[in-house]
């Protein structure tokens, strides 16, 4: 393990991609169970299991806008070793899950309501969670966080901690909230719903990581090879119902007494760079949720997971040290 792994089996080496692909990878699938189970509307969600060696306890990851489970490999293998089993999917949409019909581009991620992704974690949980080994916590980013956060101010018992890399309580729309909204309704209305923004590109090859939500340039490479790869993989722009739906999440989570009804304990990450979604409605929220904490992530991008080892570990540790108090 020196050289290549950290003390919570985190990939330290500088050969990244090769330790990735010949042990974190093969490791991964050797302890994978996949499945494939109706979501909201018979729409198919792409399932997986992975089981650790006497696990304590169950962590259900939930990736971000234009993600995929794939994407969080590093994360899972350090839970698995850290003897959680982990539950991962990917959301509607998104991956090797059910996408809408009418689609013009493999990298349009488009969603009818909001709240079917909240039904769909549900599903996930009745479905598969249901067979995983107590306690049940959920670590969430991004647009994962907004679903999270819905489903735990919904669904009070079923989750006994939870983790939010920086969540998306509020997008970054730009410009203001409500014209962004006013724009994208007209867009519905004219039956463009499914179109994404005209000032949008949609996926056509490797992205540039000057302008991506990644701070560790190694992190970057091994994924953007990867999506590069994979025709399902390529997610990077929303439709115009999408972007709508999104902005409606905010009133949403933020609604009088209902961060207040969450009765788990819930640490939620704010990165130092976030230009996808905004900070402050992040402080409104946790500081309503009872058994809320809150961690300032200097020198992180959004994907507080893909920063440089200074900055990745020891966020990374607290989280886990957060996700093993559910165990006591």
């Amino acid at each position: 393990m020196i050289g290549r792994f950290n003390e919570d089996f985190l990939v330290c080496s500088p050969d990244y991609k090769d330790v990735v692909s010949s042990e974190v990878i093969p490791a991964l699938q050797a302890c994978r169970e996949e499945s494939i189970i109706p979501g909201t509307g018979q729409v198919p969600l792409y399932c997986e299991r992975f089981h650790a060696e006497s696990p304590h306890g169950t962590v259900l990851v939930l990736h971000g806008f234009t993600e995929n489970a794939y994407k969080f490999s590093e994360v899972i293998y350090s839970l698995v070793k850290n003897s959680f089993d982990v539950v991962a999917y990917d959301q509607r949409g998104h991956g090797r899950s059910g996408r809408a019909e009418g689609l013009s581009h493999p990298s349009l991620t488009h969603v009818d309501r909001f709240s079917d992704y909240v039904d769909d974690l549900k599903t996930v949980c009745d479905e598969i969670l249901k067979a995983c080994p107590k306690p049940w916590a959920l670590f969430c980013h991004s647009m994962g966080g907004a679903v999270g956060a819905l489903f735990l101010e919904t669904y009070r018992d079923v989750f006994s901690t939870a983790c939010m890399c920086a969540p998306m309580i509020a997008p970054n729309t730009k410009i203001p909230a409500s014209a962004a909204a006013a724009v994208c309704r007209a867009a519905c209305a004219f039956g463009n719903g499914k179109h994404h923004p005209f000032f949008m590109k949609t996926y056509s090859g490797p992205e540039d990581f000057e302008t991506s939500c990644a701070s560790d340039p190694v992190r970057f490479a091994w994924y953007d090879e990867v999506k590069a790869s994979r025709e399902d993989f390529w997610n990077t722009v929303p439709t115009y119902r999408w972007t709508l739906e999104s902005i409606g999440v905010t009133k949403q989570i933020l609604s009088p007494g209902a961060p207040e009804s969450i009765v788990c304990p819930v640490l939620l990450s704010t990165a130092e760079h976030d230009f996808s979604v905004m900070p402050k409605p992040q402080d409104l929220f946790i500081n309503r949720v009872p058994k809320g904490k809150h961690i300032f992530v200097k020198g992180a991008r959004h994907e507080i997971y893909r920063s440089t080892n200074d900055v990745f570990f020891p966020w990374w540790h607290e989280n886990l040290l957060f996700l093993k108090e559910a165990e006591m």
